[in-house]
């Protein structure tokens, strides 16, 4: 496995839609998916796109922890099944549909976009399939957390990063003010 470099926001990379994975047990994607989840780890990411490692594919991983599913659920106000987390998933070639009209604001980050964090309206529950590597679908439901992060990789496979999302610019902040900020 390599640990790669991160594009950051105003490379072309993630401006383009990305094109579709043909086969996703190739074995070229299985190794690009190795390196992204290296890089992901090592950067301490919950998620991270093809696009941000400078491959304009339509391949992101993301993995969501209890400590973060269960936070955004009693922002929330709603009960999780079971602690929320949801394994490392790689989703190839996905779809994404909103269930509702919910939106949600709250704070992200971006490892393409260092030290900064935003408040980003979101839909808080979503519908989403794409393949594995094994080729095989997977299809989920989403709430929360889990709902925002597939959100936030799936913009990154049609160019958008969170900031073009964002509604108020001055809630574009240094990540270490975040602490400052009134509660949500």
């Amino acid at each position: 496995m390599t640990l790669l470099k991160i594009s950051k926001m105003g490379h072309p990379v993630l401006w383009r839609k990305a094109d579709p994975v043909d086969n996703p047990s190739d074995p070229d994607i299985r190794a690009l998916v190795e390196n992204m989840i290296e890089t992901m780890n090592d950067a301490g990411g919950t998620g991270i796109a093809a696009p941000q490692i400078y491959e304009s594919l339509r391949v992101f991983i993301f993995f969501v922890s209890p400590v973060r599913a269960q936070s955004e659920a009693e922002r929330l106000g709603f009960e999780l099944e079971g602690d929320g987390a949801v394994p490392l998933t790689i989703l190839i070639n996905p779809e994404l549909d909103f269930i509702g009209d919910e939106i949600d604001e709250s704070w992200e980050g971006c490892l393409s976009i260092p030290n900064l964090m935003g408040k980003v309206p979101r839909h808080r529950s979503i519908r989403y399939r794409g393949y594995g590597l094994d080729g095989k679908l997977i299809e989920r439901e989403a709430t929360g957390f889990h709902a925002r992060v597939v959100q936030h990789e799936y913009d990154h496979l049609d160019g958008v990063l969170y900031p073009e999302r964002m509604t108020n610019m001055r809630q574009l902040i240094f990540s270490s003010e975040v602490a400052h900020q009134r509660p949500d």
